[in-house]
């Protein structure tokens, strides 16, 4: 008589697997699972997965949707920046105590009050974040309402420019607000087209140059310094847009913004704590 225990024992191992198989699926270094995003359960995860971004920038298939787990990404990251701006401060005061002579920033001697905190907090973080890092989801939408908007009011300026001095600015205004309309027309009718894959393949030369762009235009805080000797002074500022650049296409372009306006409140209140100390 012919056994079937060895046969039924290979089948009962087949279906051992393909239950394995299709209950755990593989995940990915980055903490995807099948492709999909997920969130990182700890401080320790978010952290590494950023450093590992920054190794290989990579535009996810998808960004994490659950809102909860943004709003701990921001505070993870938010401890991460903090951290790491102490310790440039740390090293900017051992560079002041050797006796170099580092330039202010243009905030410096001001009187903080609410219409510059507001515009600090609230209205820096917003138009920099559209325009550093509106677009980098690559999604034809956003580029194409960002390209709108900036040629709209790119229009409006040389009108102001060229045309003729009056108190009522006719055609400034119209590109400009046409251009604000014409965004929001391309973004609604482009809003579920997906980034090309040309765009995927050189996402990272974007990522950077978003990065450099941002720490850049930061330059022209320092006032009376050359541009080149500033460029070592806008270093937080780069370590900060990678940061923020992380975290828009990870969770989303509210993250980005909500951990920029916690960034800079920060540091208006430390420069506000500073002026107290030294009144």
């Amino acid at each position: 008589m012919v056994s079937l225990e060895p046969v039924v024992d290979e089948i009962g191992g087949r279906n051992s697997r393909m239950t394995m198989d299709t209950t755990s699926p593989p995940m990915g270094a980055d903490g995807a699972v099948s492709g999909k995003q997920t969130a990182p359960a700890t401080m320790r995860h978010e952290w590494r997965r950023y450093a590992g971004f920054l190794r290989r920038p990579v535009l996810p298939e998808e960004q994490v949707r659950t809102g909860g787990s943004g709003l701990a990404a921001i505070f993870r990251m938010l401890g991460l920046d903090l951290l790491l701006m102490a310790g440039l401060g740390v090293i900017a005061m051992l560079v002041i105590a050797a006796g170099v002579e580092l330039p202010e920033t243009a905030l410096a001697g001001m009187e903080i009050e609410i219409g510059l905190a507001l515009a600090v907090v609230i209205v820096a973080p917003l138009v920099e974040e559209l325009l550093f890092r509106g677009w980098l989801s690559g999604k034809p939408g956003r580029v194409a309402a960002l390209l709108a908007i900036l040629g709209g009011a790119a229009l409006g300026g040389v009108l102001t420019a060229t045309g003729p001095q009056t108190d009522v600015p006719g055609p400034a205004l119209f590109a400009t607000g046409g251009g604000i309309v014409l965004a929001v027309i391309l973004f609604v009718a482009l809003r579920n087209h997906d980034a090309p894959q040309w765009y995927r393949r050189a996402f990272p030369i974007f990522f950077w140059l978003s990065t450099l762009a941002f720490a850049f235009i930061h330059v022209f805080n320092f006032e009376g310094a050359e541009m080149l000797a500033a460029l070592p002074l806008v270093l937080p500022q780069f370590i900060t847009g990678s940061i923020l650049g992380y975290m828009r296409v990870h969770y989303g372009l509210w993250s980005s913004i909500v951990l920029h306006m916690l960034h800079n409140g920060a540091a208006l209140s430390l420069a506000y704590a500073a002026t107290e100390l030294a009144a």
